[in-house]
């Protein structure tokens, strides 16, 4: 059996074989579980990761030689059911957060689970989740133009919001808008260290 298939993967009978690399074996096509494990990988083979995204659900990485998770910059999370409960690892390298069209509501839960795990965010784009109200799914101006100030106010490093610049003046009213909040829940921070 090849390297890259499990017994439990076999028994799909919905598997297309796609073309071979050069040199190497067929690619199966629709695969739910992709094994790599204890393949000494210095890198994440992320091509073919990638021809699986339509029905991937387990992939195992295990015992290798992989680093370059620190390394990672982008991560697109794009149209899955992530909800503002999710957990990330941390990741310091990470600049570029895509989560477009999930099923985030909690604004507050999300925005600070990005401010812990990813301390050198830049980017950011949550565009079509209920808690980023926008045209999209039918919030008003004003609640996007509050959405994009709180965000703001809570990820000083920002400098794009969805498909949109931050610019240092919509930075500023951001600042005044949610000051309060800032002060209030960094004294209720503090309150619970000392208990």
């Amino acid at each position: 059996m090849p390297w890259w298939r499990s017994s439990e993967e076999c028994e799909s009978s919905d598997m297309e074989t796609g073309p071979s690399a050069p040199g190497g074996p067929a690619v199966v096509l629709g695969l739910q579980r992709l094994s790599f494990a204890y393949q000494s990988l210095l890198e994440i083979p992320y091509d073919t990761i990638l021809q699986q995204q339509d029905t991937l659900e387990v992939l195992d990485l295990s015992y290798n030689s992989l680093d370059d998770l620190e390394k990672l910059s982008t991560l697109i999370l794009d149209c899955n059911n992530y909800s503002a409960h999710v957990k990330f690892p941390y990741m310091p390298s990470l600049t570029t957060l895509w989560i477009n069209k999930n099923k985030i509501s909690n604004l507050p839960i999300i925005v600070e689970e990005i401010c812990c795990k990813f301390p050198n965010i830049k980017i950011l784009s949550m565009m079509n989740n209920e808690a980023a109200p926008s045209y999209f799914n039918g919030g008003s101006l004003t609640q996007y133009m509050d959405y994009r100030q709180y965000v703001i106010s809570q990820i000083p490093g920002l400098e794009v919001l969805d498909d949109t610049e931050v610019q240092e003046k919509e930075r500023e009213v951001a600042r005044k808008t949610y000051r309060m909040q800032r002060i209030r829940e960094g004294s209720r921070r503090r309150k619970e260290l000392h208990r």
